[in-house]
């Protein structure tokens, strides 16, 4: 019998590994994808190769890509986009790690605190939170981001909208800022030359400013997986958990099992409570049945998968919140033309951001020209200043929102990737019950029936409609205000890169999945622990940090409480940041 299995090596999985084998656990993963063991071997770095969703080495499916990819029915004009694998999703994310905004969490009663989804916060403080925080920002670590020219041109003009410069990582008041991202910083040759021979390990470290982030960070080329630069974690967390005992005193190196999928979380009464007891899986390449027990378990699957394992294990549900509460950052994208390089090809994809407490945030990102020109012809508006498809609005961008088609995207395309400065808008979006995770009615796959995904802009809340709107109206602002001779608002629908709630903590039981501990309220001995588990949308900032951050006090609770450890990160008197400013209005706050 393991002490611990966990379901899934992404994002969150790969962090609980690693903090519970430094505790000494015997702790199995079993991932769905695969395991990309070299990369530079593995990964072509083509846009089609790696992003195709439907055979791209970076999609959601098992290892073999002439098998399909897993398939989830969406009712409504959307696209899902996730990636399987160890690391998963953090495989193609940009790194930017901020922290959650101080208002989505209890006890917040600063004078923006009606602004937030005040239904929905987290069942703790952010003061709580903050030296869970400060852990995973030392091990990735976090760092403010390399500045290249297309954050200067942002950032100049941001100085344009009359914001304060935040030179703080906990976000108090409507600002602007460079990233603070899990890249390493470019050191030696890097960032200064583009001749290949010279941007191999040793010669360069960190960041080679290559613009590949979306297809996976394989760089610098000859690298050790564990400096490799973007700290996805494939090259962070779950090398450190392969090793743990090579590191960690009493540590004990995880066991990993790739492309192999979960089809049941197995339970039994014990006084009384149904207990998890282990999972069986399905070893993808052989079609092998294998089941194995453990003390624990943990769920890792994400916001699509965990409520699907949920309903396909026949576990209770007795709330109906199993699959509620998704939230998706309602993301929106504007873009603005310029008559001078802007090097959006250049560098970490995304190195600038402006913060906005209440409604979301604003950012940089710079993308190769397949994806490029996706983000150009996806719009809920139809096509620019034709037809509307009942939308169509107005606004400080020029014309009205929609895709662009034929010869305008030729124009606008011809002038290169480095004319254009892009603008993406993430929303501090409402938990809404109707946004949900089910089982589809359509034919099942070879794990069970498949997940229905509804998320549809049509139906968001008034909130997250305002919030969405002054961000878009900030972005074309901004744009304005950096030069562009000409702006294009998108309206996309939608598209979750952030999804987030599904399995959703909170202090009620009317409305949640887990306690704040991350165990579920139905099923004693199993936790949650990834984006499903945040109980909104964390203000509208990336969600990665503030998930590890999550799940490294989820897995402080599992040793605490099931294995008779010691807390190692929490020591009754929460670490709050050393700057005196932020020091202070916490104590204002009461945080």
């Amino acid at each position: 019998m393991r002490d611990v299995i966990i379901i899934g090596a992404g994002g969150g999985g790969a962090v609980a590994a690693k903090e519970l084998a430094a505790q000494g656990l015997d702790v199995l993963v079993i991932e769905g994808g695969p395991r990309h063991a070299k990369p530079r071997e593995q990964w072509s770095r083509l846009e089609n190769d790696a992003n195709n969703p439907l055979t791209g080495y970076l999609r959601v499916g098992q290892e073999d890509r002439t098998k399909p990819a897993a398939y989830r029915e969406l009712p409504q004009n959307s696209f899902l986009w996730q990636v399987s694998g160890v690391g998963g999703t953090t495989q193609h994310y940009f790194g930017n790690s901020p922290r959650a905004y101080p208002g989505v969490f209890t006890g917040y009663d600063g004078p923006d605190a009606a602004l937030y989804d005040v239904d929905h916060r987290f069942p703790f403080s952010y003061a709580d939170l903050v030296p869970y925080y400060e852990w995973v920002e030392t091990t990735l670590p976090v760092q403010t981001a390399a500045v290249g020219t297309k954050e200067s041109v942002y950032l100049q003009g941001c100085e344009t909208l009359g914001l304060p410069v935040q030179k703080t990582k906990t976000t108090l008041e409507a600002s602007y800022r460079p990233q603070e991202n899990a890249i390493l910083q470019p050191g030696g040759t890097a960032g200064r030359t583009n001749d290949a021979n010279l941007l191999k390990y040793p010669q360069a470290t960190g960041c080679t400013f290559c613009g590949h982030c979306f297809q996976g960070c394989a760089s610098p080329d000859k690298a050790p997986r564990n400096l490799v630069a973007k700290r996805s974690t494939d090259n962070s967390y779950m090398p450190m958990a392969l090793t743990a005992e090579s590191w960690a005193s009493g540590g004990k190196a995880v066991g990993l099992v790739t492309d192999a999928t979960v089809t049941k979380i197995r339970t039994e009464k014990v006084k009384g409570e149904l207990t998890a007891t282990g999972v069986t899986w399905l070893d993808n390449p052989t079609g092998m049945v294998h089941t194995e027990d453990a003390k624990v378990v943990v769920m890792s699957g994400g916001a699509v998968e965990n409520p699907r394992l949920w309903f396909n294990s026949d576990l209770p549900n007795p709330n109906d919140w199993v699959g509620r509460g998704f939230t998706d950052h309602y993301l929106d994208w504007t873009f603005g033309l310029f008559d001078e390089n802007v090097g959006s090809s250049k560098g970490p994809a995304s190195a600038a951001r402006t913060e906005y407490p209440g409604y979301g945030m604003n950012m940089n990102v710079g993308l190769m020209p397949g994806i490029e020109a996706f983000t150009m012809t996806f719009s809920d508006s139809g096509i620019r200043d034709q037809y509307s498809n009942g939308r169509g609005m107005t606004g400080p961008w020029d014309g009205t929102t929609g895709r662009l088609v034929g010869p305008e995207l030729k124009d606008v395309l011809s002038h290169g990737l480095d004319n254009i400065l892009n603008v993406v808008s993430i929303v501090d979006d409402d938990v809404s019950p109707i946004n949900r995770v089910t089982l589809s009615t359509l034919p099942a796959d070879e794990n069970g029936p498949i997940p229905k995904v509804r998320f549809d802009n049509r139906h968001r809340t008034s909130r997250s409609r305002r919030n969405r709107e002054f961000l878009a109206h900030e972005a074309a602002r901004l744009l304005k205000g950096a030069g562009a001779k000409k702006v294009y608002r998108m309206d996309w629908p939608a598209l979750p890169l952030h999804v987030h709630s599904t399995m959703r903590m909170g202090d009620s039981e009317d409305d949640s999945v887990v306690d704040h501990s991350g165990e579920t309220r139905a099923v004693k001995r199993l936790f949650v622990a990834d984006n499903s588990a945040l109980p909104n949308s964390v203000g509208g900032p990336n969600p990665t940090l503030t998930m590890q951050a999550m799940v490294t006090r989820i897995s402080e609770h599992i040793v605490t409480r099931y294995f008779d450890g010691e807390a190692w990160v929490a020591d009754g008197s929460p670490v709050i940041s050393t700057d005196s400013r932020i020091s202070r209005r916490l104590t204002e706050l009461g945080l």
